[in-house]
């Protein structure tokens, strides 16, 4: 594909899809469904996914058959993820052939034989949902969400949202690895690296911290911490690269747009030099272009419980 001329957030999560489906770790996801309880109409899940974006989770646990009975709130902050969510489940709902009914609504209801799913769809900023005490819930999700708030001071928070015995699926969660392949030149490659993830580190949002490049592995100490038990981890690395047809899907787009973030995050930065840089990611773009760019970031999935 040309390089794009502007670059959109949502169409970005719709490509990550497929990158993502690659990369869940399957043995953690077995884990999370091997532990879930049983759910009926009268009594389904109450499930909570944080930092939804728009729905793509709902429709990998509605395929890979891990929600029976669910009602699933789909939280966040941005209301352009949440009206892209409803309309993107909306139309998936009705191509898949197994589903007899749609309710369509301010919420969403999808149904089939011995299966009903419920979705409400919650724009919301996640500290003032923290704050208004609600729950609880039966399984705790966040997918490509952690790494970005400051940890230690969120997750006691979050996993409060949890009955007793609750269940959370934290995946892909970054975890200090960032490889673009083919190297220009490796002590450059390395520094934009290195440069990048600070950036990670040193992000604030709204006043807080918000970031940590190695979220996946201090995972494990804060979960403990945090009273947490961990039932099943592993690596879930993104690894996107060209076959004899290319890129698959929109993948080449993933590509683009991570480039385009990369580029954002370290221009100007006064240990890059502006030209070589911009360069750099001029050459990176056009080796996407070329079907030429292997892109391998490192992360880990949990499932676990709280007692």
């Amino acid at each position: 594909m040309s390089l794009p001329q502007s670059y959109s957030f949502t169409r970005y999560l719709a490509a990550k899809k497929s990158i993502d489906d690659r990369a869940l770790n399957r043995v953690v996801w077995q884990s999370l469904r091997e532990n879930l309880p049983p759910s009926t109409r009268e009594r389904p899940l109450q499930v909570l996914e944080i930092g939804a974006g728009i729905g793509t989770m709902i429709e990998r646990a509605w395929d890979w058959g891990l929600l029976d009975y669910a009602a699933y709130t789909a939280l966040d902050a941005d209301m352009d993820n949440m009206v892209a969510a409803w309309q993107r489940l909306d139309a998936w709902a009705r191509r898949q052939p197994e589903i007899r009914r749609v309710f369509a609504g301010d919420d969403l209801a999808i149904e089939a034989d011995g299966r009903l799913l419920q979705i409400r769809f919650l724009a919301a900023d996640l500290f003032e949902f923290l704050a208004a005490a609600a729950g609880p819930f039966d399984l705790l999700i966040a997918n490509a969400f952690l790494d970005l708030v400051d940890i230690p001071s969120t997750m006691p928070s979050i996993l409060r949202l949890l009955r007793p015995g609750g269940l959370f699926y934290f995946t892909i969660n970054f975890d200090g690895i960032t490889l673009f392949e083919p190297e220009i030149d490796p002590q450059f490659d390395s520094l934009v690296q290195e440069l990048y993830h600070r950036t990670m580190d040193e992000r604030v949002t709204a006043g807080k911290p918000a970031g940590d490049s190695r979220a996946g592995r201090h995972l494990f100490g804060l979960l403990k911490a945090a009273g947490a038990e961990i039932l099943q981890a592993g690596a879930s690395d993104w690894v996107v690269f060209s076959g004899k047809e290319g890129y698959p899907l929109d993948e080449a787009y993933f590509l683009h747009f991570i480039l385009h973030t990369v580029h954002q995050a370290l221009t100007g930065h006064p240990e890059l030099a502006g030209d070589r840089f911009d360069a750099w990611v001029a050459r990176r773009h056009r080796q996407v272009q070329d079907g030429e760019l292997v892109y391998i970031a490192h992360q880990v999935d949990f499932a676990g419980r709280m007692p």
